[in-house]
């Protein structure tokens, strides 16, 4: 378990959540903290206690690979997409499944809450992204203009807007509260495969051009440049105080990054096959990282 918001994060403890029969595709832990969320390309989805590491629930029902799993904010829900073409949103407390949204007709590879938990965002294959209330499992608006996958997406912290990164090379900044033009981020060589926003504003985006660019939103210029990955990128998470970025990839480690400097201060090595996805617990003294061979805090 690594630990310790600074550049002097330790390994103290590790802990193995091993039952997948699959590639960890995701993984999120809850507001509190008490459970954390995996799922995987054996079609499940597991809850787990975070401080024992027992299963308390497996969730099935999609019918293929689960590609994306998150929290609610206000930690009641959860919501999943799949390889399924499928979008479904879950209760945290005893894993009954609220909604199925079908409006997808291709794989759907990811899914992310707004801030106030109440609309969901959900994209992938068909190159569209789909703006949900959660709360009737209504499609809201439709987001077009991807040419190529959507394989990555978030809300700002605001909630103002949302971002989309897709194998078209770019990234898409959609504003929620107006009918204004889409901001294009343009700069990437390679797939964009995960976006993050920080609480200051700033979004992260990583791609299989092996690096990591650190925008500012408002402008839609180049902050920072950041290279060390051999491999490509496969997931970012920012620390609740916006200044360190945890990042991924097919090279087997977790790098952090230093958004102040813009440079990397830790590398994070325990892992043992690639590293799928990455998560900062909501305190941002703990990191979560699952790979394709298991899963690890």
């Amino acid at each position: 378990m690594w630990k310790n918001p600074s550049e002097y994060f330790t390994t103290t403890t590790k802990t193995f959540f091993q039952r997948h029969k699959g590639e960890v595709n995701s993984c999120a832990i809850s507001p509190d903290y008490n459970l954390i969320l995996t799922c995987s390309d054996d079609s499940r989805i597991y809850i787990w206690e975070s401080k024992t590491g027992v299963l308390q629930h497996k969730v099935t029902g999609h019918k293929g690979p689960v590609k994306s799993c998150c929290f609610s904010p206000n930690g009641s829900l959860f919501a999943s997409s799949s390889h399924d073409c499928s979008v479904r949103i879950w209760r945290v407390d005893n894993a009954d499944c609220l909604h199925v949204l079908t409006d997808h007709c291709k794989s759907v590879e990811t899914v992310c809450f707004s801030p106030d938990s109440t609309h969901l965002l959900s994209a992938g294959w068909d190159r569209s992204a789909i703006l949900w209330e959660v709360k009737s499992g209504q499609n809201v608006k439709t987001f077009h203009g991807h040419t190529d996958v959507i394989q990555c997406s978030a809300f700002s912290t605001t909630g103002s807007s949302i971002a989309t990164g897709s194998w078209d090379y770019t990234v898409r900044l959609w504003n929620l509260q107006s009918d204004g033009p889409v901001r294009i981020l343009k700069g990437h060589r390679g797939n964009v495969s995960c976006v993050c926003f920080s609480v200051s504003g700033m979004l992260a985006s990583g791609s299989w051009d092996k690096t990591i660019r650190v925008w500012n939103t408002n402008k839609g210029s180049l902050i920072f440049l950041l290279k060390g990955h051999c491999g490509w990128l496969r997931s970012l998470s920012f620390s609740r105080d916006g200044i360190l970025l945890a990042s991924t990839g097919h090279d087997k480690m977790v790098r952090l990054w230093d958004c102040e400097k813009g440079k990397c201060i830790k590398i994070l090595k325990r892992m043992i096959d690639m590293v799928h996805t990455c998560s900062f617990s909501p305190s941002g003294t703990l990191i979560l990282a699952g790979s394709a061979g298991l899963y690890q805090s």
